[in-house]
């Protein structure tokens, strides 16, 4: 060792072993103290970030089941209304708005109603909505049969062509028009 170094160290032994000390006692404070605590305080962090991720997220998606529910309400007061205001109520107002309506229509058109045949199947399984279904053979030309199918597709009664099949019929500009249609009411339950 440097000689000057030695005396500087022998002279100043006390101060020298006290900062030696003061040394050593930070590095172990550090080492057992400061290191575990800043590595706690990281963890602390890192778990604020991803329980704030995971309120944002359940922040979406109670948005999103709050809008779904509003969706369904809003949903199930335009089914009501659809069943209410647009369906016949039941069988008999189905017959009654079909039974005259349809036949007025193909005389208004100008074309000739030859056949009618109607069906009833249910809908659904717990037999809540019934279906009927009607084939009309009608006669006429192009342009009649035409204007027909539109009247039908614009009419207020609720009526759906699911349907048309045209062919030729007797004479020059004879058709031969058979539509089926159907519409759609609630069953009441029987009171037993």
């Amino acid at each position: 060792m440097n000689p000057l170094l030695t005396r500087a160290v022998s002279e100043n032994r006390g101060l020298v072993v006290t900062i030696a000390l003061a040394l050593v006692a930070n590095v172990l404070a550090y080492v057992l103290v400061v290191r575990p605590l800043e590595a706690k305080s990281t963890g602390a962090a890192d778990r604020a970030a991803t329980a704030a991720n995971a309120l944002r997220a359940a922040e979406r998606e109670l948005g999103q089941a709050d809008a779904l529910v509003k969706g369904k309400a809003s949903a199930d007061q335009e089914l009501d209304a659809f069943y209410k205001k647009v369906l016949p109520a039941d069988l008999t107002s189905a017959r009654r708005m079909t039974y005259a309506s349809l036949p007025a229509l193909a005389r208004k058109a100008g074309v000739q109603y030859q056949a009618r045949t109607t069906l009833i199947e249910p809908v659904d399984h717990e037999g809540h909505l019934e279906r009927m279904t009607i084939r009309m053979e009608l006669d006429g030309d192009y342009a009649n049969l035409r204007q027909f199918i539109y009247a039908l597709e614009v009419a207020p009664e609720f009526v759906i062509i699911d349907d048309v099949t045209l062919a030729m019929g007797k004479g020059d500009d004879a058709l031969k028009l058979t539509v089926d249609m159907s519409t759609y009411y609630r069953v009441t339950p029987n009171a037993s």
